[in-house]
């Protein structure tokens, strides 16, 4: 039987760092004004193997999604929509009425009611268009979700 515990940490470094061995194109140096918020792990029991990983942040006065990751082995275990869920709640008791995120899963997103932002009106405020790989072996979409 798994037991999923679901905490908040100040662990930045580490999210980032299992963001990174999870296929993240994210390699922690904010070239853009991130205030971070709340940052969230999922362990599997009381332990401190880390599973999933999500970070809510605000850039330019807009909630994001700044990384959500689930372990490969855990994917198939709703992890993602719990850790997603969370922090959803979390911009609602902010009084926050969207949540912008880039995706590379964007099925995931989509199930989740998040909409693709055209990109010549998207926030420029991802560091995806600055990347080497943007376009050409990452293809992330831009998305939002209303509140």
């Amino acid at each position: 039987m798994i037991k999923l515990v679901m905490k908040t940490t100040d662990e930045y470094d580490r999210l980032v760092k299992f963001f990174v061995e999870n296929g993240l194109e994210f390699d922690g140096d904010e070239e853009v004004d991130t205030d971070i918020i709340k940052c969230i792990k999922v362990t599997h029991g009381d332990g401190d193997d880390m599973i999933g990983a999500a970070v809510l942040a605000k850039r330019e006065g807009r909630y994001i999604i700044d990384g959500i990751a689930v372990d490969k082995m855990y994917r198939k275990m709703d992890v993602g929509k719990i850790m997603l869920n969370k922090i959803i709640d979390e911009v609602g008791l902010r009084n926050g009425d969207a949540v912008y995120l880039v995706a590379r899963a964007p099925e995931f997103f989509r199930k989740n009611g998040f909409v693709t932002v055209d990109p010549a009106t998207a926030p420029n405020f991802f560091e995806c268009r600055q990347c080497p790989q943007y376009m050409v072996t990452c293809h992330p979409e831009v998305m939002k979700l209303e509140l």
